[in-house]
């Protein structure tokens, strides 16, 4: 074949992609409404996925960039991603579905599928949104045309999910900055089904059991699986690997961590490979769980270690998990602990922002910050604070996560008490980095105690800085002992036989 017919049948290759992808906590009392779906990067049609997310950390940045090296022409469908909160209404997926399968149908004939999913999603009256979407768009393009989907680190695996996907690739990082790379395999497998005659065989172990937060993938005992699962992908026959650590604060029946292995046409090699790294992990189901401390017991560690700027991470208050991110619990106990040099990032409170922009920078305001979502939150604290800057909330985050996108926390003001720093904003987010807190002339860098109300994924900007990271965990909707999983079918490790957290279990097996 001539080079100039081989780059004539590279151009004719057309693949479809798209993203409807959202993590869906069934406890929180966020809604997921349309302006959910707007906000953040905004709800896409065609071109303006690959004009905002070409040259980005992102599942379609990965996937242009496939495109790019590969020499196939990418379709681009919808995006649509709001932030974490709780199920969509089902007018709403239902309508943001048919645009997905418009868009795959108005492409014409197609030589493969690249989605962005999330894995954990749930809709009104759809417990497995994930696999509800990946069986309709299997019914669009029929078995013959090759889907492959990004996810997740976080996925709760589905039966379904495996059904009707060929191929399904999770992340491999928490903090999740691996998304363009994930999604730039996805790409290459998908091109090695197409052109080179790839059979994937898909199989998973599916564990009864919830993972905690002892999952920083660059830190043992976490990197270990993540070794682990390398070693496998290099065996000879297995195409990849994915481990899904599952998002726990989904009421559904396929709550639970997994293991997936792909490989050439060997179902029995996919399934033997995933039977053993998902027993090796359940035998250690212990490791991944962390103790629990409030600000106020971990606020005495810190003094002892001396260790500075030391960043204390509310995991429950997480808005990166769908919670409203107004708990005050860290709030009170650094002003209850006199801190200076001192700020919490962020507390979501459009009331206060609102006064903050109507007295003007410089003046001093009487304010009760936070807790007004659920009496779970805590109480509002009552601050008389100065307004040191307000901003209409857009940035550009600086990375590794989500680098090169603009996004906005809508409008926002960041008050000053006795050295104590607070940034009011109105959307919700996690601080993925320090950009946005740089825009309120607020450098955390510079500040000897650094609040945040986030998991993990803020150590991909904080981690190279901070002198010591610590977990707290204040009264939330998603503390363990505020939740009741009513719909899970089947033991699932750590929880009792109704369905409630059981710190014993974790303690006997940690014996």
């Amino acid at each position: 074949m001539t080079p100039s017919a081989n780059r004539a049948i590279l151009s004719a290759m057309r693949i479809a992609t798209g993203a409807f992808s959202h993590e869906s906590s069934t406890f929180t009392p966020v809604p997921t409404d349309r302006a959910a779906y707007e906000s953040r990067f905004g709800c896409l049609r065609g071109a303006a996925l690959l004009t905002t997310f070409r040259n980005t950390n992102t599942p379609i940045g990965g996937f242009i960039e496939g495109a790019d090296v590969h020499g196939f022409e990418l379709i681009p469908t919808i995006y649509a991603e709001p932030h974490p909160s709780g199920p969509t209404p089902r007018a709403l997926f239902d309508e943001i579905l048919a645009a997905l399968l418009d868009g795959i149908r108005s492409a014409g004939a197609i030589d493969g599928v690249l989605l962005e999913l999330h894995g954990s999603m749930v809709a009104e009256g759809i417990a497995d949104a994930d696999g509800h979407i990946l069986r309709a768009v299997r019914a669009q393009v029929g078995d013959a045309v090759p889907v492959v989907v990004q996810l997740d680190i976080h996925t709760n695996l589905s039966l379904d999910m495996i059904a009707a996907a060929d191929v399904l690739i999770g992340r491999e990082t928490y903090p999740e900055v691996d998304m363009a790379l994930r999604g730039r395999e996805c790409a290459d497998v998908l091109m090695r089904i197409v052109r080179q005659g790839l059979r994937p065989e898909m199989r998973a172990c599916l564990l009864p059991m919830m993972w905690g937060m002892n999952q920083v993938t660059a830190e043992a005992p976490m990197k270990e699986v993540i070794d682990y699962l390398h070693e496998i992908e290099a065996r000879p026959g297995v195409v990849c690997a994915s481990v899904s650590t599952c998002f726990p604060l989904a009421d559904v029946a396929c709550m639970g961590a997994s293991v997936t292995v792909v490989t050439d046409a060997d179902a029995a090699l996919a399934q033997h490979c995933a039977d053993e790294l998902g027993a090796w992990i359940y035998e250690r189901r212990a490791q991944w769980h962390l103790p629990r401390r409030s600000t106020r017991q971990v606020l005495a560690q810190v003094e002892a270690d001396g260790l500075y700027p030391a960043v204390l991470a509310d995991r429950d208050d997480n808005t990166g998990g769908g919670s409203p991110g107004d708990s005050t619990g860290m709030l009170r106990a650094f002003i209850e602990a006199g801190l200076r040099d001192a700020c919490v990032l962020y507390i979501v409170d459009p009331a206060s922002v609102a006064l903050c922009h109507a007295v003007g920078v410089g003046a001093t305001v009487d304010l009760q910050v936070g807790g007004r979502s659920a009496p779970v939150q805590g109480a509002p604290v009552a601050m008389r604070a100065r307004v040191v800057a307000v901003s209409d909330g857009h940035y550009r985050y600086d990375g590794p996560m989500y680098a090169g996108l603009e996004a906005s926390m809508g409008p926002s003001a960041h008050i000053e008490q006795d050295g104590l720093h607070v940034l009011l904003v109105t959307i919700r987010e996690q601080p993925f980095d320090t950009a946005f807190a740089r825009t309120l002339d607020l450098d955390p860098r510079q500040m000897r105690y650094v609040g945040v109300k986030s998991a993990a994924h803020f150590r991909s900007g904080f981690s190279d800085w901070a002198g010591a990271v610590h977990l707290v965990a204040e009264p939330s909707v998603h503390s363990p002992w505020a939740v009741t999983f009513e719909h899970l079918g089947r033991r699932v490790y750590p929880l009792d036989a109704v369905g409630r957290f059981d710190p014993a279990l974790l303690e006997e097996d940690r014996r």
